[in-house]
């Protein structure tokens, strides 16, 4: 059976790790480069990097930070925030990045998954979903969370496989930073018949909340949170500690 992975979130905006709660809100916390170090130094299975007002401001990436953070980190580096060509790719690669995560590159260029499997491989493509409760269903936001783009969320997801994403990292606007639990509910309706490893993004507050996670939803392969090991609330060792004592198979 395949080990279930946690995967801390550093949201990086002016060269500081933040978080926010529903994308609103943000303060600063802690410098991207040192958190990394601590977290690959501590039990964290891989790492995800957003830079995350790229999208929203029409830039690239801010690259010397990410590659302070690559060059400290010795586990899997997932980075993303204004991708939108190839070239933002390759950009992201070169400065250490083992994946690149794309969101709104991707619902403006409907091409750009296709091209960047073809070129990077599928295992190098993850495609990262916003996603909100709007009139019924399950809506894809782009912007970081500040558009309501009207796409299905499911049917979105079950595209970008399609076209060769290779990972999917799914994020609740509605459960994120309110820590009362992962949304059980959405990820099981959106990526419940997914091929693909499915991080699940969004609600984390205990170690019970990840129990659950993997023991309600069989799709997830990862639990990914931000505050709850920013603030030192749950020590990753300990989680998965408990988690193995569950019956969770896990890297410990």
């Amino acid at each position: 059976m395949l080990k279930k992975r946690i995967i801390p979130c550093l949201d990086v905006r002016d060269g500081k790790v933040t978080k926010g709660i529903k994308f609103k809100g943000n303060a600063d916390i802690a410098d991207p480069v040192e958190l990394a170090g601590f977290y690959s130094d501590n039990g964290a299975d891989e790492l995800v990097f957003y830079d995350i007002t790229a999208s929203a401001e029409g830039r690239a990436i801010f690259t010397d930070v990410l590659k302070r953070v690559a060059e400290t980190v010795f586990i899997p580096l997932t980075v993303g925030g204004g991708i939108r060509t190839l070239d933002d790719f390759d950009r992201v690669l070169k400065c250490g990045a083992d994946k690149v995560s794309v969101n709104s590159g991707a619902i403006a260029d409907k091409t750009l998954i296709r091209k960047a499997a073809e070129r990077y491989g599928s295992q190098c493509v993850v495609i990262s979903a916003d996603v909100k409760r709007q009139d019924g269903g399950f809506r894809v936001y782009g912007r970081g969370g500040r558009d309501d783009t009207g796409i299905d969320a499911k049917e979105w997801i079950k595209y970008c496989v399609g076209e060769g994403a290779g990972e999917v990292v799914l994020n609740s606007i509605d459960t994120d930073g309110v820590k009362g639990g992962f949304d059980i509910e959405m990820l099981n309706e959106v990526c419940g018949s997914l091929s693909v490893p499915v991080i699940a993004s969004g609600g984390a507050g205990s170690v019970d909340d990840f129990i659950r996670l993997f023991r309600e939803v069989p799709c997830a392969d990862a639990g990914l949170a931000a505050s709850v090991f920013h603030y030192k609330e749950i020590a990753i060792p300990d989680l998965k500690r408990a988690l193995f004592e569950s019956g969770i198979p896990m890297r410990i």
